[in-house]
């Protein structure tokens, strides 16, 4: 009997020291250093554009309700706008120059230093405001196109879900420990919160440079001008588009459903803080709770994208985002609004971790940033478009709860359009070389 209990005991601790194994079995340096960049830029959409800048922003800076919740729009739209325009560009120009580190630390510290100038930003000071922030964003989300682009190189195929989710949970928690610090400054001192953030950010994305390669090939030497070799290719892979058209739906798919993500980032804090009166340590607190759904989030549907693929995970993080936005419309007080945060903590994290996977999968070798950038302009157009619409509507109706419904459509399209494209298909298209598509 008790060799029977040992035995078993044995078997459970074996099942654990497995499951640590498979958890950590993937991670190296290049992995741990990308890693690294998550966790940093993560305080930047977390502080700066979703909780706390937004809110001052709106109260402080512009100070006039309904006229804030637009300009708030329109500056991230701008700055969203720019992205898409230019993402897929640089992205060519990075591949073909083999400098997609380079292009990520310009991003990234011109992120760092704008945030910075936000501490300057006072009372009325409304084009200024506007104006960092889009700059800020700019190199956030710029930067962002270029980190994606690292993560087919840095990892196996078959670990591409685990890998991404590692990466979107370590962001949370992140994004959660930039909350906790500025829980030291919000109320008071607000306006030391935007130097601290560029600090986290510009100390914590350190890493990412050190210790993540940068894959090199023979460089092709060319006299022509970056900027045209950009185009050239650009013009290449447009003609090639119709032999990537999983990916392509995919896309189209991500534009319409990321309109509703990227609208709840950007108007979560200002939600509370209108319609159940908010204070900033509350909104603090309660983005510090979805954070941790998030983390949740983002690690378990990690697995569930390599053992049931990216389309079936994504499918069902948009019917829990559908969810989260009936809730968010019936929701009677402030306790219930903590719970309609703790479900969009776990449906964020997961879906947006999932589409990553997804274009990693159906990205060939040779085009990762290029690719990414187009994931990035059909990310970056899609928030401008979700934004407008949900400040308009704010606008025109005076109301908050109405206008979030706006949200629930991006969903439900974005999941019907999801259903038309075979994921198997695209990832068999990827890993050909492309002389043999063209």
């Amino acid at each position: 009997m008790q060799n029977k209990f040992a035995s078993s005991e044995a078997s459970k601790l074996t099942r654990i020291s497995q499951c640590i194994s498979i958890l950590f079995h993937p991670l190296n340096k290049k992995i741990l250093g990308w890693i690294s960049y998550d966790f940093a830029n993560s305080s930047f959409t977390t502080v700066i554009v979703t909780v706390v800048y937004s809110v001052y922003f709106k109260n402080v800076v512009v100070g006039r309700e309904g006229l804030g919740d637009s300009l708030w729009a329109i500056a991230i739209s701008v700055s969203m706008l720019i992205v898409a325009l230019s993402a897929p560009m640089f992205g060519a120009i990075a591949d073909f120059s083999q400098t997609k580190k380079k292009f990520l630390l310009a991003f990234c510290y011109t992120s760092v230093i704008f945030t910075a100038l936000l501490f300057f930003v006072r009372e009325g000071a409304i084009f200024g405001g506007m104006l960092l922030i889009i700059i800020a964003n700019i190199g956030f989300e710029g930067g962002n196109v270029f980190y994606n682009a690292f993560l087919p190189e840095i990892t196996e195929k078959k670990n591409i879900g685990k890998i991404s989710g590692l990466g979107w949970g370590i962001g949370y928690l992140g994004g959660l420990s930039a909350l906790a610090l500025s829980l030291l400054f919000v109320g008071k001192n607000t306006i030391l919160v935007f130097p601290l953030i560029a600090v986290f950010f510009g100390i914590f994305a350190i890493p990412m440079f050190i210790l993540v390669p940068e894959k090199k090939n023979p460089i092709r030497k060319t006299k022509q001008n970056y900027l045209k070799i950009g185009y050239q290719r650009l013009s290449q892979t447009l003609k090639n588009i119709k032999k990537f058209r999983e990916l392509a739906k995919f896309l189209i798919s991500f534009f319409v459903y990321n309109d509703g993500i990227k609208t709840v980032i950007v108007f979560a804090a200002i939600y509370g803080a209108t319609r159940f009166n908010m204070t900033g340590e509350q909104l603090i607190f309660y983005f510090i709770l979805a954070n941790i759904t998030s983390f949740i989030g983002a690690i378990i549907f990690g697995y569930v994208v390599d053992k049931i693929g990216a389309k079936k995970t994504i499918s069902i993080t948009l019917i829990m985002w559908i969810a989260v936005v009936i809730w968010a419309f019936f929701c009677p007080n402030m306790w219930q609004f903590y719970g309609v945060g703790l479900l969009a903590g776990l449906a964020i994290g997961s879906c947006q971790s999932a589409s990553r996977s997804m274009v990693s999968l159906l990205t060939p070798e040779d085009k990762h940033a290029e690719f990414f950038g187009f994931y990035a302009m059909s990310g970056k157009a899609s928030a401008i478009l979700g934004p407008l619409v949900y400040g308009f509507l704010v606008l025109l109706l005076k109301s908050q709860r109405w206008a979030i419904l706006s949200i629930a459509f991006f969903f439900v399209l974005g999941l019907a359009l999801l259903q038309t494209m075979n994921e198997n298909a695209g990832i068999k298209t990827a890993n050909l070389k492309l002389s043999k598509l063209s």
